[in-house]
């Protein structure tokens, strides 16, 4: 049985990120680490890599709560020439240096083409991140290094959009591929970007590819984190991906959204109970089917 062919027609310049039958998704793996399996995976750490002990304290500190997958910018793109831009390959060195101390997962930004083979000795996954989803020539490079892609979408993209995308990364030889939706800009100004609960359903009908959540650079407020957290677990996501930092208020960049060590704990400790409560929905389900 194939996905019903309204969505084929709809997202047909992608079809090889789509279903061919409604069980039909991929498993990505990083590490040690499956996405798109049965384990809810959060991804956890600082917006930025900024010193090493604030790297090691907080990815100690996130591997305790629970987190599988550390988090963190070596390479920062920022709207404004007079941000903190990045520790470039010294924070990649660092995020390797983590890896080691806990066991983590790494996934970090590539910013450019020629970066990619560099990032990629460090990392165990490669973001994309929401202003080079339509980077093309940084897609093919990314893809063409063998790491999973963590493909976030892009701040006005809708998810043909996005599948696109995805689809280029595939058809450079990668099957690898981590969707993501991080909020698209909308006339709310609330919050920081529209929090698209809907695209993750979506995704998750039409396409084989995981999907995780962004509940961070959706919200702009740490205190909307849990909550979108918890949407995206009832919308079906395969993991999140959400900002801790020590000190928030003293971040380099984008304190205001990045959870404190306690609210992370708090968060998780929550999101069990949910992901619990999804796994006996969808037993009780199959068992009646």
């Amino acid at each position: 049985m194939e996905v019903g062919g309204g969505w084929k027609d709809q997202f047909a310049n992608a079809p090889d990120v789509l279903k061919n039958q409604p069980d039909h998704r991929t498993v990505v793996w990083a590490g040690n680490v499956s996405i798109g399996g049965e384990e809810f995976v959060t991804i956890a750490g600082p917006c930025s890599v900024e010193t090493e002990r604030q790297l090691m304290e907080t990815a100690i500190r996130v591997a305790a709560a629970g987190a599988r997958v550390l988090r963190g910018g070596a390479f920062k793109p920022r709207s404004s020439p007079y941000a903190f831009q990045g520790l470039g390959l010294e924070g990649l060195k660092l995020l390797a240096k983590a890896r080691a101390l806990t066991g983590l997962a790494v996934v970090t930004e590539v910013m450019a083409a020629a970066d990619a083979p560099m990032v990629a000795q460090y990392a165990d996954i490669l973001q994309i991140g929401s202003r080079s989803m339509e980077n093309y020539a940084l897609l093919e490079a990314a893809a063409k290094t063998g790491r999973p892609i963590l493909l976030k979408r892009g701040m006005v993209a809708t998810v043909a959009d996005l599948l696109q995308s995805a689809q280029c990364i595939v058809s450079y030889g990668n099957p690898n591929v981590i969707l993501c939706e991080r909020g698209i800009r909308t006339f709310e100004t609330a919050t920081r970007n529209t929090f698209d609960i809907a695209g993750i359903v979506v995704l998750k009908e039409i396409s084989r590819l995981p999907v995780i959540a962004d509940p961070s650079h959706a919200a702009g407020r740490r205190s909307l984190v849990p909550a979108l957290a918890r949407s995206a677990v009832a919308a079906g996501a395969d993991g999140l991906i959400v900002e801790v930092h020590p000190d928030p208020d003293r971040a380099w960049s984008d304190g205001e959204q990045s959870l404190t060590f306690t609210g992370f704990g708090t968060m998780m400790a929550d999101l069990a109970a949910w992901c619990e409560l999804r796994a006996a929905c969808r037993s009780a389900l199959e068992t009646v089917a």
